[in-house]
C-alpha cells in the first residue's frame, strides 16, 4: 500500500495498442452532448521519448473543442474531481474511479506524487530541497506498484482524463516544508517530479512495460500543493515554467480569474448539512471535521459518508441552479472511515455528472474552456456572488453583455 499523504488540517518497447482511443465523456442525461470532440491521436507510429518511458502518440482521445458560449446563453455547470498523489496501490482506488468515470461520463485530474513512479532502492535519485537525498514523507513504492501506477495512468489518459502533479516527498509545516521554498527550490522540485515520470523505466527496472502515452512536458499544465502550503512561490516558479492552472487555494463558489497568468481553481467552502459551518471541497477537511481521525467509531461511519455526498450536492445544486460556478471537488485514494468518502464521491459523481448541462470534466479541459471565452462575459460571471443566480435570467445578463459592447 502506498504511504499515505499528509493533509491539510484547516475547516494528493512501446507498442501500437497505445493508441486505442475512446470517446469524449461530456453527457447530457448520460448521453454525449454536441460539442465537437477533438481528434485521437494518428493510428500510426509510437514515438518514443527518452528512454521510453513516455511517448508522443497524437491528441489525447476525447478532448472536446470548447465553445464559446452565444449572447445569452446560459454557460454550463462544470464539476472538477481530482485526486492528490494518484497512485495504485492493493485498495484499487485509481482502477475503480477510472471505471466510475466512464460510466458516469466524467473526466478527472489525477495528481501523480513522482516518487510513486520511483522504487525505494532508488530513493537517493530524489533531492528534496531543504531535506537530505532520499527524504520522503510519503515514502516511495515497490516495483508492482510502479508497474500497477503507470497501467492507471496509460489508461486514464487513454480515457481522456488529466495527470498532473502533487509533486514529491509531501513535506508539509515549518521544518523544511514546502511552504517554505523558494522560487528556485520549487523549480527544483517540479523538475525532479517531471524526471521521475520520464525515466521511470530506468529507474524501475520496467523496460518491457509500455510508454506512458504522452509526452509529460506538454501533458503538465497544473497542480495541488502539498497541504495547499506553499502557493505562492509555487505560482512564481509555475509561472516562469508555463503551468496554466493551480488548484492550491481556498476559495468560493464563484468564477475563476487568474493569478500570475495561471487560472486560480481554489478548492471551496461547502456547507456540512446539519453543521453551522462549511468546510473545504476535500475528503481529509470531511474526516477532520467529523472524527478527527481516520478511524474513527464505525457506527458513525454511513451518516458522515452521507454527510459529505450531501454536502457536495448541495453545493453543486446551489451553483446548478445559481450562478454556475465550477464546482472544484479534491480527494484522496484513501479508505478513511470504512472508506466512507469514497463511497461519498462516487455517489456524488453518479448524482450531478448525469444531469443536463453538467460537464464532468479536468482541470485541462475548465481551462481550456475558460480560454475560449470573452473576457468581458467571464468578468460579468464573476459579478455573481454564491448561488446568486443573474436577475432577469441568462439570456438577459448575457445578452446585456454583448449589447454593451456594440
Amino acid at each position: 500500500m502506498l504511504a499515505p499523504t499528509k493533509r491539510i488540517t484547516i475547516g494528493a518497447v512501446a507498442t501500437a495498442t497505445l493508441i486505442a482511443g475512446l470517446a469524449g465523456c461530456f453527457g447530457s442525461s448520460g448521453s454525449r452532448n454536441s460539442e465537437k470532440e477533438g481528434a485521437s491521436g494518428p493510428q500510426s507510429a509510437v514515438r518514443l521519448i527518452g528512454d521510453g518511458s513516455t511517448a508522443f502518440t497524437g491528441v489525447q482521445p476525447g478532448l472536446p473543442v470548447p465553445q464559446r458560449l452565444k449572447p445569452g446563453q446560459r454557460p454550463p455547470q462544470f464539476v472538477v474531481f481530482s485526486w492528490d498523489g494518484a497512485g495504485e496501490d492493493d485498495q484499487k482506488l485509481f482502477s475503480r474511479f477510472r471505471a466510475a468515470g466512464k460510466k458516469y461520463g466524467a473526466t478527472m485530474t489525477y495528481f501523480l506524487s513522482g516518487v510513486y513512479l520511483l522504487p525505494k532502492d532508488k530513493s537517493t535519485l530524489y533531492d528534496p530541497p531543504q531535506h537530505d537525498p532520499g527524504r520522503s514523507d510519503i515514502g516511495f513504492n515497490d516495483i508492482q506498484g510502479i508497474r500497477n501506477t503507470v497501467r492507471e495512468l496509460r489508461g486514464a489518459w487513454l480515457d481522456g482524463n488529466e495527470v498532473g502533479t502533487h509533486f514529491n516527498g509531501h513535506f508539509c509545516g515549518d521544518d523544511g516544508g514546502v511552504g517554505t521554498w523558494s522560487v528556485e527550490e520549487w523549480k527544483s522540485e517540479i523538475s525532479q517530479a517531471k524526471s521521475f515520470v520520464k525515466n521511470w523505466k530506468t529507474n524501475s527496472g520496467l523496460t518491457g512495460e509500455e510508454p506512458l502515452p504522452f509526452d509529460y512536458e506538454n501533458e503538465l499544465i497544473g497542480g495541488r500543493t502539498p497541504c495547499l502550503e506553499g502557493r505562492e512561490n509555487f505560482v512564481r516558479a509555475a509561472s516562469d515554467l508555463g503551468f496554466r492552472y493551480d488548484t492550491s487555494g481556498i476559495g468560493n463558489q464563484v468564477w475563476p480569474k487568474k493569478k500570475l497568468d495561471l487560472w486560480d481553481f481554489p478548492l471551496q467552502m461547502v456547507p456540512v448539512p446539519g453543521r453551522a459551518f462549511e468546510t473545504l471541497s476535500m475528503d481529509y477537511n470531511f474526516m477532520v471535521n467529523q472524527s478527527g481521525l481516520s478511524s474513527g467509531d464505525p457506527s458513525y461511519h454511513e451518516y458522515w459518508g452521507n454527510q459529505m455526498r450531501d454536502g457536495l450536492i448541495k453545493a453543486f445544486d446551489r451553483a446548478y441552479e445559481g450562478n454556475r460556478a465550477p464546482l472544484i471537488v479534491g480527494n484522496h485514494f484513501e479508505s478513511w472511515n470504512g472508506g466512507t468518502y469514497m463511497r461519498a464521491v462516487e455517489q456524488t459523481i453518479a448524482a450531478v455528472c448525469v444531469k443536463r448541462d453538467v460537464k464532468c470534466v479536468s482541470f485541462r479541459q475548465l481551462a481550456d474552456w475558460m480560454d475560449a471565452q470573452d473576457p468581458e462575459v467571464l468578468e460579468k460571471l464573476r459579478r455573481l456572488g454564491v448561488g446568486e443566480a443573474p436577475q432577469g435570467g441568462w439570456s438577459g445578463y448575457l445578452a446585456a453583455q454583448s449589447a454593451d459592447r456594440s
